[in-house]
């Protein structure tokens, strides 16, 4: 009897209830995974980083709440005290009971209530409650309530009067801008900042930028994918067709079509609209069924189910016909239709837009944020077990009642619901009102199978709650759920930023591009297939179609890839030169010093990589006659500049003949055309015939209607004869060679014609002329000619 008294009286004294709030500490076990687990280190690294970081910000946040706290302490002390019948406003008249209608009806049932003088849970009776109350308040969770109550407050110790002072409202509002609109979002923009810098200061001493690590990281895990391409001339043409872009996308809009039938129904709809719906369902089960059939004949059994799209396909067409079929067979069953999966067809959107540059850099983005997330979640998962253990511990005792938030739906007498507890408490809904029935108060009662039966009537509540869930919910809300807005951001950095940066986001079109030219997905192409791929690819990661074909082979000659004695080139090297030329990685200098110094760089960030990679990307120093893809393109282009040169001098000297051979046509043309402008002159002194010009037409709009020829030609015109010609007023005689015609006689001298006829026309006599045979010709014959 001693003996069971002692234990009783142990159980009571609440010892063993201290023993097993120490026996939580162990849930604190796990946390020792943080250690084995790289990444999810990392996570809580920066979370402990950021924690100190923005010690400054919680400061002043904190200052500034205590500043609201002591100016709510001076609005609101003592006023928020209420009788629950409203029309009594102090406590003295709060006494006694009173009718209660029932749904507010005046001739509805009434019941008889006690009348209770209460104060409101959350208040500013003191600046602790004060700080309690605003720091509910910038959660925004259940602050109208409050923001009614300050409104309707009197005097202290008098119950409430509705709108009795609407204007300490203005006190709220710039609170809640103050607070919970700037210091807060302050505090979360630290976070992500904090935790971005965090994740790049283990390579704040690396010569390469978080964009290259990624690139190369990307090259790295790269593997050349397969691509199905029948020999079989029927079965090509199959497959051609089944992944022509016009079959893509008639098969899309039957998609769509399909889910807006499905989204079609309603409640008690017509028979005739219901066998109509069938009707569609039917038409497209065989639509999808003659598409399997055709990608099943194009693709074969191993590579048809190869792919998960096709396996999905399979599977909702194999649904649809034994949906079809029970409908058949059971008219009347309510069970689920198969069909109703159709609707994850409208997932094969992403394919066909996964085409588009915008597309695909958003869903890469997706997909990397994706992979980053599990950290961050195990590191909340293990948050949410211990706390929800030490709430188990904590508040699983008390009793589950009807008009508390302690009810059959949310209470920790079980850890399954405990973690839902939580999780509402994270989303914020109404977290403050389980804090508050999980306090210590008489309400908070025991379960009755406990074995805590709370023979002093205290309740089996704890004061622990305040710190309890406002540690939670800062922890939570405010800072480990802000770590999956932080991941998001640090990868949706490739959206905001240049299109002209190679980024990893631009690297899964190589892989597929690389695929038409190495179907069996063997590594290697030829050479001279590089070109034509990377010209298919659009910059920055390729040439573009518009690239002339000798920048390409400039771009071949950087990129300086191994090259097989079979004159192939591996996919792993070829995409991992595509990177380093376009971002310039150790570039410039001696190849051989920048391989050297990429090497360690590699062997230091990707420990794990073997050497047999390794040299294939980075080539070490070796023999100089090794063949690459930068020496065959070299000497391409100095072949091809040497042809250019060598032609364009061929071209310079043929210019120079020919100019010289038209010089000479020119000079020779000139001396002809001068010859021939002059044949009747130098005919006329070789015949000694100066007659034939009367006969000839001349003239007079010509370059040789000089002033000597026009007053020859004037003479002509007027004497008629050329016989007297009056040469800028000097009249000559007509003197003509020996044995030439004369009209006055045939001899061998010169005519003469008389001073009377030669003076006419005031022109000037002429003198007697000493001939070179020493005669004279003042009028005598000459007998020497």
């Amino acid at each position: 009897m001693m003996k069971e008294s002692g234990i009783e009286t142990l159980r009571n004294s609440g010892a063993i209830s201290v023993v097993k709030i120490l026996r939580v500490l162990r849930v604190l076990r796990p946390l020792r995974a943080i250690n084995r687990a790289k990444g999810l280190k990392h996570v809580v690294q920066c979370v402990i980083v950021a924690v100190k970081t923005i010690g400054n910000i919680v400061l002043v946040t904190v200052l500034l709440l205590f500043m609201f706290a002591v100016i709510g302490v001076q609005l609101f002390k003592g006023k928020f005290w209420m009788c629950s019948d409203r029309s009594m406003l102090d406590e003295e008249t709060c006494q006694g009971e009173y009718f209660v209608y029932k749904d507010g009806l005046m001739n509805g049932a009434t019941v008889v209530d006690q009348r209770l003088w209460s104060r409101n849970e959350f208040n500013y009776d003191n600046v602790l409650k004060a700080m309690l109350t605003l720091f509910v308040v910038a959660t925004f969770e259940g602050w109208p309530g409050i923001l009614y109550v300050s409104i309707d407050s009197n005097e202290v110790d008098v119950g409430p009067k509705h709108n009795y002072r609407p204007y300490v409202a203005i006190f709220y509002f710039i609170y809640i801008i103050i607070i919970a609109f700037f210091m807060v979002n302050i505090f979360v923009g630290f976070v992500i900042v904090t935790f971005q810098s965090e994740g790049e200061s283990a390579f704040k001493h690396c010569e390469l930028d978080k964009n290259q690590r990624n690139c190369i990281e990307f090259a790295l895990n790269a593997k050349p994918v397969r691509r199905y391409i029948p020999k079989n001339p029927i079965q090509y043409k199959l497959w051609a067709f089944a992944t022509s872009p016009m079959c893509e996308y008639t098969v899309f809009v039957a998609i769509m079509l399909n889910t807006l039938s499905l989204a079609m129904k309603f409640y008690q709809q017509p028979v005739l609209y219901t066998q109509l719906l069938d009707a569609l369902n039917i038409i497209f089960t065989v639509f999808f069924t003659l598409e399997f059939v055709l990608k099943f004949g194009a693709f074969r059994f191993k590579n048809y189910f190869g792919d998960p799209w096709n396996a999905f396909d399979f599977v909702i067409v194999l649904g649809s016909l034994i949906d079809i079929g029970m409908a058949q067979l059971n008219p009347g069953n309510d069970m689920i239709s198969v069909s109703f999966f159709r609707l994850f067809r409208v997932m094969r959107l992403v394919k066909l837009l996964s085409k588009g540059e915008g597309i695909r850099t958003l869903l890469w983005t997706f997909i990397k944020s994706f992979q980053a997330l599990p950290w961050v979640a195990l590191l909340i998962i293990l948050i949410f077990f211990i706390y929800g253990v030490v709430g188990m511990q904590v508040f699983g005792k008390i009793a589950l009642q009807e008009g508390t938030a302690i009810h059959r739906n949310n209470h920790f007498q079980t850890f399954p619901q405990a973690l839902l507890v939580l999780f509402r408490s994270a989303t914020g809904e109404a977290w403050q009102e389980i804090m508050l029935d999980c306090t210590s108060k008489p309400e908070a009662s025991c379960d009755p199978k406990s074995d805590d039966n709370d023979p002093e009537g205290h309740g089996c509540g704890s004061n622990f709650a305040y710190l309890y869930f406002i540690s939670f919910f800062i922890v939570c809300s405010f800072l480990i759920l802000n770590l999956f807005v932080a991941v998001i951001m640090d990868n949706f950095d490739y959206l905001t930023r240049d299109w002209s940066i190679l980024g990893p986001h631009h690297l899964d079109e190589f892989v597929r591009l690389w695929s038409e030219y190495d179907p069996d997905a063997k590594g290697r192409i030829k050479h001279v297939d590089v070109v034509t791929l990377l010209r298919k690819i659009s910059p920055p990661l390729g040439f573009g179609k518009l690239c002339p074909h000798r920048v390409a082979c400039k771009r071949l000659v950087a990129m300086n890839m191994p090259l097989k004695a079979d004159g192939t080139v591996e996919f792993r090297a070829t995409l991992f030169a595509v990177i380093r030329t376009s971002l310039k990685i150790k570039m410039d200098g001696p190849i051989d010093q920048c391989n050297v110094e990429l090497r360690d760089i590699m062997r230091k960030i990707w420990k794990r990589t073997p050497e047999k990679i390794l040299d294939s990307l980075v080539p070490p120093p070796g023999d100089e006659d090794e063949v690459t893809v930068g020496k065959f393109y070299a000497t391409f282009l100095i072949q091809d500049y040497f042809r250019r040169f060598k032609k364009k001098k061929e071209t310079r000297l043929a210019v120079e003949r020919m100019e010289a051979e038209e010089d000479l046509t020119v000079s020779l043309q000139a001396g002809l055309r001068t010859l021939h402008e002059a044949g009747p002159e130098v005919k006329r002194a070789i015949s000694g015939n100066l007659e034939e010009l009367t006969d000839v037409e001349l003239e007079t709009n010509t370059r040789r209607n000089m002033p000597f020829f026009g007053n020859v030609i004037q003479s002509i015109k007027r004497k008629g004869s050329i016989r007297n010609l009056t040469v800028n007023n000097v009249q000559h005689a007509k003197v003509s060679p020996t044995n030439s015609y004369s009209y006055h006689a045939h001899q061998n001298s010169f005519n003469k014609l008389s001073d009377n006829e030669y003076l006419k026309d005031n022109s000037m006599a002429m003198m007697p002329v000493k001939l070179a045979n020493g005669n004279s010709n003042d009028g005598g014959h000459s007998d020497g000619w």
